[in-house]
């Protein structure tokens, strides 16, 4: 049987995971972006 502070505690672990995750995702969209846009950016300039 779990007591309160151990249901805590899987709490706080299960919040942690989501903010690590989500700066991930964050990291990994700002080295995405760059590349689209530097893509995209490369293309437009090519073709005028």
């Amino acid at each position: 049987m779990q007591t309160r502070h151990e249901r805590g505690q899987g709490l706080v672990e299960y919040a942690i995971i989501i903010v690590f995750l989500a700066i991930l995702c964050i990291v990994a969209l700002q080295f995405l972006a760059g590349g689209i846009s530097n893509s995209l950016y490369d293309t437009v300039i090519s073709n005028l």
